[in-house]
């Protein structure tokens, strides 16, 4: 059966996907620059390391209401088709492996009218007891409205119920506007122009701080070295990467059945559609002490022929780094960690160790085939 990886976030209380293949970094969402001139549902620009990205609001995009962002929303960026732009999430969940027949192309509602041409969503996905929306990026991000949807002729009080609801583009284009309306919703129009109005003083300084580490990061040294995205899990409270190159998936841990006459790191096998995976806890070898009373979450990774499950406590972020900005080990690390740790590199304000995981998979004594 074939299957494609989605990369799964949250949006006004929705779950939505786009394929992985398109995703190329996931952060926290940076102060943004307005951009004049731009559609409405694009509000604002990055840099990105030299680059600049535009910024799509996903609530505009749809027709909803424009929203206050925060200080934990996400930004996705997504390449398709050598188009590069940026979207704002809630927040970013973890990969699924969807199955094509888990897929619903559309739905019928019952209605006299053809399908709206500007429709975004590609399907929608049964997964467990959740449904995902999945994502049409080639709509969009390519669509705009033609000249005869633009010109539509709405009273007054529809267009000032359109500049209400965000979608000022538009009111903006009826004649039948009155300068009252114009006047009252001056405010609507900061919002979108001018970036988190309402955010407090902490608030607007880490968002300036992001948007400051995104363009520093473009003017540093030994640009030509290799680029490494790396998921940010936690184990005991301390933070660890692992290079997105081995990583198969995200998945929650279900229905754990024991292995008996095995070591306190192979926790036990789970079914994961129909193959049978093995879970390893990754805190022994790492001199770490080990809880596997609350079991969440765990990462599918496949290096070489082994596949594992890696437990974790949290699953926090998807970050892009380049080799560059991983430091050597500090030399107060036991030395028992060192042989397993690539460097150290920062997340936020927080250090992380890059695992090897390659190593401590095949020379750490956790390679769940061995005799017992």
């Amino acid at each position: 059966m074939e299957t494609k990886p989605y990369l799964i976030f949250e949006h006004n209380g929705l779950l939505c996907g786009v394929e992985v293949g398109c995703v190329r970094e996931i952060f926290f969402l940076p102060e943004l620059t307005p951009i004049a001139e731009a559609p409405q549902d694009i509000v604002g620009a990055i840099d990105l390391r030299g680059s600049i990205l535009p910024v799509m609001d996903l609530n505009l995009r749809f027709g909803y209401v424009w929203q206050d962002y925060s200080v934990t929303d996400s930004a996705i960026v997504i390449e398709w088709q050598e188009i590069r732009l940026v979207i704002i999430v809630d927040r970013v969940n973890e990969v699924k492996q969807i199955p094509a027949d888990a897929i619903t192309p559309q739905l019928s509602y019952g209605r006299d009218n053809p399908e709206a041409p500007h429709h975004f969503l590609a399907g929608f996905a049964r997964c467990e007891a959740d449904m995902i929306m999945l994502l049409d990026l080639d709509r969009l991000i390519r669509y705009s409205p033609d000249k005869t949807e633009a010109q539509i002729p709405v009273s007054a009080s529809d267009a000032g119920l359109s500049a209400a609801s965000g979608n000022l583009e538009t009111a903006n284009l009826q004649l039948e506007i009155e300068p009252k309306l114009l006047v009252e919703d001056t405010k609507v129009l900061a919002k979108i122009h001018v970036f988190c109005p309402n955010a407090t003083a902490q608030e607007k300084a880490i968002f300036r701080d992001r948007a400051q580490n995104l363009r520093q990061q473009g003017d540093r040294e030994n640009s030509a070295a290799i680029d490494m995205s790396l998921a940010v899990v936690v184990l005991n409270n301390e933070y660890f990467g692992i290079n997105l190159g081995v990583v198969r998936e995200f998945t929650d841990i279900r229905q754990v059945t024991p292995i008996p006459c095995t070591p306190d790191r192979i926790i036990g096998n789970m079914n994961l559609r129909g193959e049978i995976l093995t879970l390893v806890d990754i805190r022994n070898v790492l001199n770490m002490s080990g809880d596997t009373k609350s079991l969440s979450k765990a990462i599918v990774v496949e290096i070489e022929d082994l596949v594992a499950g890696i437990v974790v406590d949290e699953i926090l972020d998807i970050i892009h780094l380049n080799v560059a900005e991983i430091a050597t080990i500090p030399a107060a690390l036991n030395s028992a960690n060192r042989e397993y740790l690539r460097g150290t590199a920062f997340y936020e304000e927080k250090l992380i160790a890059v695992l090897n995981l390659q190593k401590l998979l095949t020379k750490g004594g956790v390679a769940v085939d061995e005799e017992v």
